[in-house]
């Protein structure tokens, strides 16, 4: 009861489904994306496949380091390049410490890190189509989007579906990310109270872990599990029918 009653646990609950609604999209658009663009067995293509896959075996940890160092204020490497055009409170602060771009910050860190996973799986996906389908497609006079949405994209629809559940429940245990690029702030006050602006539920489980509040952190974690099953049940569910 406690746990329900816990604005902190509830706010984190919302920002992780505010990660995850921006993540998954954002994720599958560019995997497929890129997907297209290096269909095909071209040595270029695998190459670049390859290169794109890289970032994926990295920890999670190591990236964040590597973008909290270019997303710094004032000596970041992007607030710079942005220089004109950002205003000069956003300049000082760099996006990981202003509220308002800190959640959108580490979305694209993270997206950037996972975009070759997703690419390696929709290639896949998209070499087994039958060329026979393309074709007659083609005969119909299908255009490129039409075909895409009509024909390619369904015939995907597994490889999506994978991607969209492992992100769910990627983004209820987010951690290391988070840990490394924001410390669960910059501070937000929401419902009266002071809040981490990025303090997704998987940070609040580390923080009543780590300060060995154990009953506390095992409701948690059974909450975190019901409503990640939850939401993807009804998902698999919706996508079906």
């Amino acid at each position: 009861l406690y746990v329900l009653k816990d604005k902190e646990f509830l706010y984190s609950v919302w920002l992780s489904l505010k990660y995850g609604l921006m993540l998954i999209p954002l994720n599958i658009l560019l995997s497929i994306t890129l997907a297209l663009l290096l269909k095909g067995d071209l040595k270029i293509n695998r190459l670049y496949r390859t290169l794109f896959f890289m970032p994926f075996v990295l920890d999670a940890f190591v990236v964040g380091v590597v973008w909290t160092i270019m997303y710094a204020g004032r000596y970041g490497l992007l607030v710079n390049l942005l220089k004109p055009v950002l205003p000069a409170s956003l300049y000082n602060t760099g996006f990981l410490g202003n509220p308002n771009t800190a959640m959108l910050a580490v979305v694209i860190a993270i997206c950037l890190k996972n975009i070759g996973f997703g690419t390696v799986l929709y290639t896949a996906a998209l070499n087994n189509i039958s060329p026979d389908i393309e074709d007659a497609a083609k005969i119909d006079g299908a255009s490129g989007l039409k075909k895409f949405f009509k024909i390619t994209f369904p015939l995907v629809s597994h490889t999506t579906t994978f991607l969209v559940i492992t992100g769910i429940i990627g983004a209820f245990s987010a951690f290391s990310e988070f840990f490394a690029m924001t410390g669960g702030g910059p501070i937000v006050y929401k419902w009266g109270v002071p809040l981490g602006a990025t303090k997704v539920s998987g940070y609040y489980l580390y923080n009543h872990i780590a300060n060995l509040r154990l009953g506390i952190a095992s409701a948690t974690s059974f909450l975190l599990l019901i409503l990640t099953l939850s939401i993807s049940i009804i998902y698999s569910r919706l996508v079906r029918e």
